[in-house]
């Protein structure tokens, strides 16, 4: 798996297209929402792709403290269906994770996880906050790693 950090002014248009198009994917035709997943938050943000044999299955952005919650956060957390059997989600929230480390120099993150996957965040140091939430229609939890 090879992982690059880019900031949206250095993804291609080629690496543009395949991030909206494996978030569409998964975000909006497999688990069947329909909400603006083009909100204007990809500009500040760096984004982490996963390719394996030069095709993206795995995917986040990040984002430094301020700019989406108080704390550095990562969001649209997706590893395509037909990858997710090989681990590679855990890769990359690892490279997220060391990411936001040397690009901000913090270690505390936030995120807005989808309910359902809570234990797959605790394996990274992540902890339930508050109270279960709608988020586009889906349960959603706040998580924080210290």
């Amino acid at each position: 798996m090879d992982f690059q950090v880019k900031s949206f002014k250095e993804l291609t248009v080629d690496e543009l297209y395949a991030i909206l198009q494996l978030r569409s994917e998964v975000f909006v035709v497999e688990q069947d929402c329909v909400y603006q997943d083009i909100d204007y938050k990809d500009q500040k943000a760096l984004h982490v792709l996963g390719f394996k044999n030069d095709k993206l299955i795995a995917y986040t952005r990040i984002f430094k403290p301020g700019d989406y919650f108080k704390n550095s956060s990562i969001g649209r957390v997706v590893v395509t269906k037909d990858e997710r059997k090989y681990g590679y989600g855990h890769e990359v929230m690892k490279v997220s994770i060391k990411a936001i480390k040397d690009y901000f120099s913090v270690t505390t993150i936030t995120i807005s996880a989808q309910k359902y996957l809570t234990k797959f965040y605790e394996t990274h140091q992540f902890t339930q906050v508050g109270e279960e939430y709608l988020e586009d229609g889906i349960p959603h939890i706040r998580m924080d790693r210290k």
